[in-house]
């Protein structure tokens, strides 16, 4: 598999969503969580919109690092990065926690993930599972399926010292979950990741990097 081609075409799907602004109901306001049909499966497309207080930036090399993302993100129980492909892209090995107060067990998941800096300091961190033969399926946990993933950073325009942050979420979990659980409990769990992100990203100190084409941004994966 052309995993670098796939990680561009990936990254471009998550652009299309943020630029299309028809369809979306809006089905959670605290954070905003909006959702559509999904043509990838029959399921939803969710599209979740948050303000973090720090430079686009810092955002988007804290959400795209692989080391200590189980120690903010409190859905996660493991999150492995097992190859990197090259400085921008890698594939990780996740396991999530059970949610829904145990109504959905954990899944795990293969995923591509890539990091593009746009125009404008905007950073697109796109991820989509692929098929990968050192991490095959194992009968401990049901095997999910993420169709096109990511989240877009960019300058919030008021205060460009923050930054506006929307995500993109079209998760198939497989197994023989009703799609009513899943459309109930998806919301709540979507915005209890961006609030987790806002605590964590206090707390991790992310080394600055150079060398992108944008404010100082580079690669962080040595080769």
């Amino acid at each position: 598999m052309d995993y670098q081609a796939f990680a561009q075409q990936t990254t471009q799907e998550i652009l299309g969503y943020y630029q299309d602004t028809s369809g979306w109901k809006v089905i959670k306001t605290s954070i905003t969580v909006s959702s559509k049909a999904s043509k990838k499966f029959h399921g939803n497309l969710y599209r979740v919109e948050g303000i973090i207080p720090e430079s686009t930036s810092r955002l988007s090399d804290f959400l795209y690092r692989p080391e200590n993302r189980v120690t903010w993100d409190k859905s996660l129980k493991v999150y492995n990065m097992v190859q990197k492909i090259d400085s921008e892209t890698f594939i990780c090995h996740t396991i999530t926690q059970s949610f829904a107060m145990g109504s959905i067990s954990p899944r795990d998941f293969i995923d591509l993930v890539h990091l593009k800096c746009c125009k404008g300091n905007m950073d697109i961190i796109s991820s989509a599972s692929v098929d990968f033969p050192t991490y095959p399926p194992s009968s401990n946990y049901i095997r999910g399926y993420n169709h096109a993933c990511g989240c877009v950073c960019s300058p919030l325009q008021e205060n460009p010292a923050h930054s506006k942050l929307v995500m993109f979420v079209q998760t198939e979990m497989r197994g023989k979950l009703a799609p009513s659980i899943i459309e109930a409990t998806m919301p709540s769990h979507l915005v209890s990741f961006i609030l987790n992100a806002k605590d964590g990203i206090k707390t991790h100190k992310i080394p600055s990097r150079c060398g992108c084409h944008h404010n100082g941004h580079s690669s962080f994966l040595k080769k």
